[in-house]
């Protein structure tokens, strides 16, 4: 129109206005003027090596899979007490030593943190403490310091004044981690952040936080058990699955060089219902002792209780060995326990499960130098399970001298160099079997009165 229609004045008559272009036209016009970004042929991308930066620590080295990689950005959760900050500050007091390392501390003062420092009793580095949550604060800190690793703990307890946003937010907390993925990924600083956990275990804030960063590190234990083992579940520069292995004692946390033997310390030998299982965490196997007790009910519904053991699997196998091999379970509690407070969660551990169970309900105790291993389908068949010669390697270490394992095992080996075909590796014994039954009647044979 020009004018107002009320009062019919235009001061300043009519002013030009020009649509601005659409993000696809500015696109086209970019590659027009030869300005936007050109691939390149990967054969023209040049290959360099990583130089990870060693903790200090093997077992955190083995699940980061070498060492911190320069410019990653690493997330560590865990429950609250688990040792998250004590393992972290372990390891960066050994890493402060000859590189420069910048803490920026949102729970704890400097003071706390040095109480820590000296009760652990590490030398003392390049290792500098800041107190702050404004993140601005601690990047400009980062720009002035130029340390080579920042850790932020937590990121629960950044903030963003500028932003007005609360801390804690999910708003606030995808920003932060953005921001400081850019700081690692265009200024090489290795960033590793603390994360709270929920009440069902599972790092506190959006999934994008998960999704943004290269490593997810997740601190496991009992508050009241010295075990605590670190996993990795997301790794952009390694494999996941592996495990660290670690004990608390008042000094801070100490590796478990022979985890194998830490699991099996104070075992009780001819005990019902006790077998010992070889299981693979990560690339390393493992040692552990599978406890089980059956006893009568006096519920009107009989109890399942399993402790490191999915409770599926347990019911798994007692519809097996009630269906297949006649054994009546049906009106008996059954408790099923990992002793040391490790989880095993993979197939192999369902034949020394049930096997576990029919010597608990037979009152049959396998000798103390037998391992068992293998997967059982719902027909009672014994299947086949992956890495089992270094199970059988492992257990050949520790002075065992026979193994129970799937029959199918053997057959299928198309090396002769292969120690399955001939029955024995070095002074183990192998005792192949196909069905469920054949361990039972294997059972009856060796075992004794528990």
């Amino acid at each position: 129109m020009g004018f107002c229609p009320n009062c019919h004045e235009a001061p300043d008559g009519l002013v030009e206005w020009v649509a601005p272009a659409t993000r696809l036209e500015a696109i086209i016009q970019n590659e027009k003027n030869d300005q936007a970004p050109r691939s390149v042929p990967i054969s023209e991308v040049g290959s360099r090596t990583i130089e990870r930066i060693a903790t200090g620590f093997s077992e955190v080295d083995r699940v980061l899979g070498g060492g911190l990689v320069p410019g990653s950005f690493v997330l560590l959760g865990g429950d609250p007490g688990v040792g998250k900050s004590t393992l972290i500050l372990q390891a960066l007091s050994r890493i402060a030593r000859s590189r420069k390392v910048l803490i920026a501390a949102g729970e704890e003062s400097p003071e706390q943190i040095r109480m820590r420092y000296d009760r652990l009793g590490e030398p003392s580095g390049a290792l500098h403490l800041m107190a702050e949550t404004d993140l601005e604060a601690v990047l400009a800190e980062v720009v002035r310091l130029s340390p080579e690793i920042l850790v932020v703990d937590s990121i629960q307890t950044i903030t963003m004044p500028q932003m007005g946003l609360v801390s804690g937010s999910v708003a606030l907390l995808r920003e932060s981690a953005t921001l400081l993925l850019e700081v690692a990924k265009k200024s090489g600083v290795t960033v590793l952040v603390i994360g709270h956990v929920t009440k069902d275990g599972q790092i506190a804030g959006p999934r994008v936080l998960e999704h943004l960063v290269d490593t997810v590190l997740y601190l496991e234990g009992e508050r009241h058990h010295p075990l605590r083992m670190l996993r990795s579940v997301k790794n952009r520069f390694g494999p996941t699955g592996e495990l660290g292995i670690f004990e608390m004692v008042p000094e801070g946390l100490r590796e478990v060089e022979n985890p194998s033997s830490f699991f099996l310390e104070g075992r009780r030998p001819n005990l019902s219902g006790s077998i010992i299982v070889p299981g693979m965490e990560g690339s390393r196997p493992i040692l552990v002792e599978l406890q089980t007790l059956v006893n009568p009910t006096v519920f009107p519904n009989p109890r399942r209780v399993a402790q490191g053991v999915s409770l599926q699997r347990l019911s798994l196998m007692t519809a097996v060995l009630s269906r297949r091999t006649g054994l009546e379970l049906g009106g008996m509690d059954l408790f099923v326990n990992i002793v040391g407070g490790v989880d095993v969660d993979e197939p192999a551990i369902d034949l020394p499960v049930a096997l576990s169970l029919a010597g608990s309900f037979r009152n049959l105790a396998l000798p103390s130098d037998w391992v068992v291993m293998g997967e059982i389908g719902l027909g009672g068949e014994v299947r086949r399970i992956p890495h089992l010669a270094e199970r059988l390697k492992e257990a050949e270490r520790h002075g065992f001298r026979h193994a129970i394992l799937p029959g199918g095992s053997a057959d299928s080996s198309k090396t002769k160099k292969d120690p399955l075909r001939a029955g024995k590796m070095g002074g183990l014994s192998f005792h192949p079997v196909t069905e469920l039954r054949e361990a039972i009647d294997l059972l009856k044979d060796v075992g004794r009165k528990g």
